[in-house]
This record gives C-alpha cells, structure tokens and sequence, in this order.
C-alpha cells in the first residue's frame, strides 16, 4: 500500500480553513465521501487509473491550537497500488495536492512538515 503524509500550521480562520480543504481537494479531482467540522475524506474519480491505484485523501483539521486564526492540518493520501516505483500514481496525486497548496494563495502556510 502506498502512503504519503504531509503535517502543516496555516494561518486562516476556522470557518476558512474547512471550505479551502474541500475546494483543494475537488481541484485535485477528488470527490467528497465523508465530511465533518474537524475531518475530510475524499477518494479519486473513477475512470483514468485501474482499481488498485485509485487514491484516498484524509483530511484532519486540529483547531486545537488555542488560536483562531490558525489550525493544523495533517493529510494522508494512500491506496492499495504496491510502491515499487519512486514516481508511482499516489505519489503524482500526493504532488498534485501538495502543488495545488502552495499555489493557492489562500493558504497562507506558517509550517511545512514533509510536503
């Protein structure tokens, strides 16, 4: 099983935070399948890969940090494609999110752990 995970501290409001998660996950074709205050869950559209290499993103969002105007978020994105490869298909989906984050200007990025 591929997996890829990315830990960052961002600088937007609570309510900002959650709607800016979805918007880049559904820019990175990824639709929705389970959604909460505080976690998101996505999985690929069906179509361009074969079963196996379909991608899961999770979406944690800990607002625990005791300030409004910043929260942290962990993603996960993962499937059941073996990793033989460096350049595999969950790998290109984990580039593809991790780009689409640090291109949006929205994101205001205070702490980047392995992204």
């Amino acid at each position: 099983m591929a997996r890829y995970t990315c830990s960052l501290t961002v600088v937007l409001s609570e309510q900002t935070i959650h709607s800016a998660l979805i918007d880049i996950f559904q820019s990175c074709r990824f639709e929705l399948i389970y959604d909460t205050d505080d976690y998101i869950m996505g999985r690929e559209i069906p179509g361009d890969v074969s079963f196996a290499k379909l991608v899961t993103v999770e979406g944690l969002i800990d607002k625990g940090l005791g300030l409004s105007q910043k929260a942290h978020v962990s993603l996960v994105i993962k499937n059941e494609e073996l990793p033989l490869q460096a350049n595999n298909h969950c790998r290109q989906m984990f580039d593809n999110l991790c780009q689409a984050i640090a291109d949006n200007p929205i994101w205001q990025v205070e702490q980047l752990v392995s992204c």
